[in-house]
C-alpha cells in the first residue's frame, strides 16, 4: 500500500492546492467542509479508507498551504477547483466524498461534471434555501473571531461532535493536535460560510443520475438531521445513513463505521 505522502501541490486556475495521497485502488477525493483541512480527516479514518483506496484529500483555497484566498468565492468555483485537482491526478473520474460544505462543492461537481463521479457521498451536509442550520452554527462564527488557540479549537471541537464524546478522556487532546497542524485564517472561513449560505441544488437534483449515499449524525449541532432526510429524498435512488447520537464530524467519532459506509457503498 501506498505510504502516506507529504504534502503536494495540484496546480489549479487558482492557484496551487495542497493535498496528501495515500493508499492504492480505486481513486477516491474527499472534499472537506469549512475550517477543515487535510489533518482533520483523522488518521483512523484516512489509514481505513487507503486499505481499498487511492485517497486524496485536499486543502480548498485560503486553508492551510494552499494558496491565499482575498477574494470572494461560489461553491461553483470551488467545484472548478476540485475538478482541477481531478485534472492533476490524471484521474478521469473519482469516487467523491463531501462532508458538510465539501457536500454542496460535491453536488456542484457531480452536477456539472456528472462522468468526473463514479459515486457520491454526501456526509453531514444540505441541498439548499430550506431548514438548515443548528445552533453549533454560532459557535463556529465566534470561533472565527480570534483568540488563542485552545479556545478557538475548543469551540469548534465542542460545535462539532456530540456532547458524549467531547466527554471522552484525552478527546478534545486528540482534537488539538490535529485541528493546530495547519492554518485556517479567520476572514476565509467567513468567506467559506457566506458562499454556503447561498448554496441552492434544490431545483436540480432529481436529475440525478448517480449512486449516492447520504451520511448524518442525529445530534449533528451544524446541519440539521432534517437537512440530511430532504437531500436523500431529493436525490433519486438515494441511500439514507442515520448514525445515531453523532455529531456533525461523524468520521471522527467513528472512524472504522464511516470507511465501511464509504466502502461498501462505493466498492460493494
Amino acid at each position: 500500500m501506498r505510504p502516506v505522502t507529504d504534502i503536494e501541490y495540484a496546480d489549479t486556475p487558482a492557484g496551487p492546492l495542497a493535498y496528501l495521497r495515500s493508499g492504492e485502488g480505486e481513486p477516491l477525493l474527499l472534499i472537506n467542509g469549512v475550517a477543515g483541512h487535510v489533518g482533520m480527516w483523522g488518521d483512523e479514518f484516512i489509514a481505513r479508507l487507503a486499505e481499498r483506496f487511492d485517497v486524496v484529500a485536499y486543502d480548498h483555497r485560503g486553508i492551510g498551504k494552499s494558496v491565499r484566498a482575498d477574494e470572494p468565492f461560489t461553491m461553483p468555483d470551488l467545484a472548478v477547483d476540485a475538478a482541477a485537482v481531478l485534472d492533476h491526478l490524471g484521474w478521469e473520474s473519482a469516487h467523491v466524498l463531501g462532508f458538510s460544505m465539501g457536500g454542496t462543492i460535491a453536488q456542484e461537481l457531480v452536477l456539472t461534471s456528472p462522468d468526473r463521479v463514479r459515486t457520491l457521498t454526501l456526509g453531514d451536509t444540505w441541498p439548499g434555501p430550506g431548514e438548515t442550520w443548528g445552533p453549533g452554527v454560532i459557535a463556529l462564527a465566534e470561533a472565527t473571531q480570534g483568540g488563542d488557540l485552545e479556545t478557538v479549537v475548543r469551540k469548534t471541537f465542542a460545535a462539532n461532535v456530540s456532547a458524549d464524546f467531547a466527554a471522552r478522556p484525552g478527546a478534545f487532546e486528540h482534537f488539538m493536535k490535529a485541528a493546530g497542524t495547519f492554518q485556517v485564517p479567520g476572514p476565509v472561513v467567513l468567506m467559506q460560510m457566506q458562499a454556503s449560505a447561498v448554496h441552492d441544488a434544490l431545483d436540480r437534483l432529481s436529475g440525478l443520475d448517480k449512486k449516492t449515499l447520504v451520511i448524518h449524525g442525529t445530534a449533528d449541532e451544524i446541519i440539521v438531521r432534517s437537512a440530511g432526510e430532504r437531500l436523500s429524498v431529493l436525490i433519486p435512488g438515494a441511500q439514507l445513513e442515520l448514525l445515531d447520537g453523532v455529531g456533525h464530524m461523524f468520521f471522527w467519532e467513528q472512524p472504522h463505521r464511516a470507511a465501511e459506509l464509504v466502502i461498501k457503498h462505493a466498492l460493494g
